[in-house]
């Protein structure tokens, strides 16, 4: 499954490309009225809801998400296999160039790639052009700040 965009609460986990043993998740998962209400909302919110929880930082969770990351940089993807890592944009599926955002990524021999033509429906559209939205109006207040 590809996470599209910002770490917060508009990124998108993107469950029309994800397969459960070969099959679309919304077939196993009963349709999409849950994944599009329940389930985003849920990975959305997962970091506040690690929070709550255990009454602690989220810390840990980001540490063992950049292990596994790293881990994904370092080992060949399976042949039809892609993981959701932050990259600079090289404009691909309409996200503007050097800006750093989620995308599907696959290592082939020593070098990482953005996974290319996965189809992107109306509903998808929206929710990445909000995360990078997002993503572009916090690069702008950087920006600013920065020489």
């Amino acid at each position: 499954m590809t996470i599209w965009g910002n770490h917060s609460s508009t990124q998108y986990p993107d469950f029309y490309n994800a397969r459960i043993d070969g099959r679309p998740a919304n077939d196993v998962l009963g349709g999409e009225k849950w994944l599009k209400e329940d389930f985003i909302a849920t990975v959305q919110q997962r970091g506040a809801a690690v929070i709550k929880a255990r009454g602690l930082s989220s810390a840990g969770f980001a540490a063992n998400a950049v292990v596994n990351t790293i881990s994904s940089l370092l080992n060949a993807t399976l042949r039809d296999d892609w993981h959701s890592v932050a990259v600079c944009s090289d404009g691909t599926y309409g996200v503007q160039r050097g800006l750093i955002s989620s995308f599907p990524v696959r290592l082939r021999g020593e070098k990482w790639e953005i996974v290319q033509g996965l189809p992107i429906n109306d509903f998808s559209r929206t929710k990445i052009d909000a995360s990078v939205a997002e993503l572009k109006e916090e690069k702008a207040l950087v920006s600013e700040s920065v020489p």
